[in-house]
């Protein structure tokens, strides 16, 4: 990053979400809660979705970072049982907020297993007592490793300022940092053009225009069949939809088929389908370019104990800026019409 600012003088940022996203793959998958010759045991699988900003900032010498991120882990692990059985689960570890003034403390976790029975739920103890103490202290250093790595970027050499005043602003602005060992190099952002608040950090290039991702659980009290047939069976799709048009005559939606939702605000088609356990749509809003076409992607894990169904939900290639758009329609008019429409759960 080039940088003509006399005496560091004037504001300047750096988009750091690639960097981040880099960053946080590098440092939390494979964290792990114990052995996995234990009784109980857990690890970080993957990273699945991060939503927010993520910038390092600079005035007058001073280096600042400012990130305000929302992440959602992949689990995986195992409980041995009562019998001696090893009974495998996945899940998931939502944390709502890592932002720049976070205190190691105040990290919120949200943990959730797949197919949750009362044995796997016997994992969760460790994975607060062992796996969260970890990930706090990941995330406390994620703003000193930020700062190490992009804050001389945004920065004239200090052999080129002649400011005294901006000069000690540029040493104490690195004086506590302290990078821990290793950190990513790879995809690290170009200059910001001053993303929007809500923007995802999973920024890809689709078409002509910026795409983002996000992540979504909601919970039905229904089996995964019913949910799955839910989404298929077009008498069901018109009954919570209230509008939709078709263009085959089959009862069921089939792959590749293109349909319309509410009016004609949503153009959508069938991808592929996996009985009960997976789904795969495109979907775009009427208003957008043709240059989006996003993907959702819904897995549904059944817990035949707790006779309900998680539906987890991946989202790709929706426009930047429109996230939180997408997330607020999918669940007032699909989760929500679904829950009143068929009864497949309590509405808030």
């Amino acid at each position: 990053m080039v940088v003509n600012n006399p005496n560091n003088w004037h504001w300047v940022d750096k988009n750091c979400i690639g960097w981040a996203k880099e960053y946080f793959k590098e440092k939390l998958v494979g964290v792990e809660a114990g052995s996995v010759k234990d009784k109980k045991y857990a690890k970080i699988k993957s990273v699945s979705s991060i939503e927010g900003d993520c910038e390092v900032n600079q005035r007058k010498g001073k280096v600042i970072s400012l990130f305000d991120l929302k992440i959602t882990l992949l689990i995986e692990g195992h409980v041995d049982s009562k019998d001696g059985l090893t009974l495998p689960f996945e899940g998931s570890i939502n944390v709502p907020e890592v932002a720049f003034d976070s205190e190691i403390s105040s990290y919120q976790f949200e943990v959730s297993i797949f197919k949750e029975t009362t044995e796997l739920n016997e994992v969760k103890p460790l994975i607060r007592s062992e796996l969260l103490p970890k990930l706090r202290q990941i995330f406390q250093q994620f703003g000193k490793d930020l700062l190490a790595t992009h804050g001389n970027d945004i920065q004239v050499p200090e052999s080129l300022v002649k400011s005294n005043y901006t000069r000690g602003n540029q040493k104490s602005s690195f004086t506590e940092i302290k990078p821990s060992a290793s950190k990513p190099e790879k995809n690290a952002s170009s200059p910001s053009s001053s993303a929007p608040a809500s923007s995802t950090s999973k920024v890809t290039q689709n078409g002509s225009g910026n795409s983002t991702s996000i992540y979504l659980e909601p919970t039905f009290n229904v089996p995964s069949s019913e949910l799955y047939e839910t989404f298929l069976d077009k008498q069901r799709i018109l009954a919570w939809t209230r509008s939709a048009q078709f263009f085959n005559n089959g009862p069921k939606l089939e792959a590749n088929e293109k349909f319309e939702l509410f009016g004609g605000n949503v153009i959508s088609a069938l991808v592929s389908c996996e009985k009960d356990k997976k789904l795969i749509f495109r979907w775009k809003l009427k208003d957008w370019s043709a240059a989006f076409n996003s993907t959702i992607e819904m897995t549904f894990h059944e817990s035949q104990e707790f006779h309900e169904t998680k539906l987890q939900v991946k989202w790709t290639g929706i426009p930047v800026g429109e996230e939180d758009r997408v997330r607020a329609n999918f669940e007032e008019y699909y989760v929500r019409s679904i829950k009143l429409t068929f009864g497949f759960g309590a509405v808030l």
